[in-house]
């Protein structure tokens, strides 16, 4: 048997950490002595190392104690499994390490098939796995889930440079899509009136480019701009847009024709590029 210090040593999880583990009922110690002292024998160590196997591929701690405690787990399985993300997880790394070596010598390549987002799917997959019910609740069934994949997946390429661009990578656009999801299907969009949003959105627009001729970098329109986000944020649920979602935002204002011709048309001939560059100087 082994201490919590004693395990703490041998796997580099803090003593917190497994105490708070230990209160969440995710991994418990083997006996617990009369004077308070937590014990593990080698099967529970065996727990943590499949947890931390997890963790490691970004699955939440809910989602775990999911897996682990189905009666049907199977801890073989498990482990092929594991070791098959893993090794996409570094075939990923290995294109992207490559991709960053061309660029590193002065080359330009315009290619995201590094992007791969295998990844991404097969998280989705693990997550409609251990959020069957919900799922089922939200969807209608497991199936419309699928569709949803499967259309997602005819937009490969698209969604993984759009993902790279907004959330810094695919791993960091798997890990907030399963957050978001896992909020949508606890709350849904419940509490958030959609025309109220819509007039807020309009009104501060209006404000913000009522004179194109300010100086975007003054206090009086940085306040608008900051009004705007805050009231999309709010609109958002909660949900992770990614790292730079509001530099990507700046720059559809800035250069994307679709962008530009709608909202010149609506707020007047500029004021696509000025909310663009007025954004550009808030986020820095």
């Amino acid at each position: 048997m082994r201490t919590v210090k004693q395990v703490s040593t041998l796997t580099g999880v803090s003593i917190r950490t497994l105490q708070f583990y230990d209160e969440i009922g995710l991994f418990k110690p083997t006996q617990v002595t009369d004077t308070g002292y937590r014990l593990y024998d080698e099967a529970s160590l065996e727990v943590l190392q499949q947890i931390l196997f997890f963790k490691e591929l970004d699955f939440t701690l809910k989602e775990i104690k999911v897996i682990i405690d189905n009666p049907q787990f199977d801890k073989v399985e498990a482990l092929k499994k594991q070791k098959e993300l893993i090794q996409m997880k570094r075939d990923r790394l290995n294109g992207l390490l490559n991709l960053l070596e061309k660029l590193e010598k002065g080359g330009t390549v315009m290619s995201f098939t590094e992007f791969d987002m295998s990844y991404y799917f097969q998280a989705l997959d693990e997550f409609k796995k251990t959020h069957t019910d919900e799922i089922v609740k939200k969807f209608g069934s497991t199936e419309r889930f699928d569709e949803m994949l499967s259309e997602l997946k005819e937009k490969e390429s698209g969604i993984a440079e759009l993902a790279v661009k907004q959330y810094g990578s695919i791993e960091n656009y798997a890990r907030a899509s399963k957050k978001n999801l896992e909020k949508y299907l606890d709350n849904g969009i419940e509490g958030i009136d959609i025309q109220e949003s819509i007039k807020k959105t309009d009104y501060l627009t209006r404000k913000l480019t009522s004179d194109l001729s300010k100086d975007v970098s003054s206090e009086e329109i940085q306040e608008v701009v900051q009004e705007l986000i805050d009231l999309c944020d709010k609109g958002n649920n909660g949900l992770d847009m990614g790292e730079n979602y509001w530099a990507i935002m700046a720059e559809n204002y800035l250069s994307n024709p679709v962008y530009i011709n709608t909202t010149d048309k609506k707020y007047g001939e500029g004021a696509s590029k000025y909310i663009g560059r007025a954004l550009r100087i808030h986020i820095g």
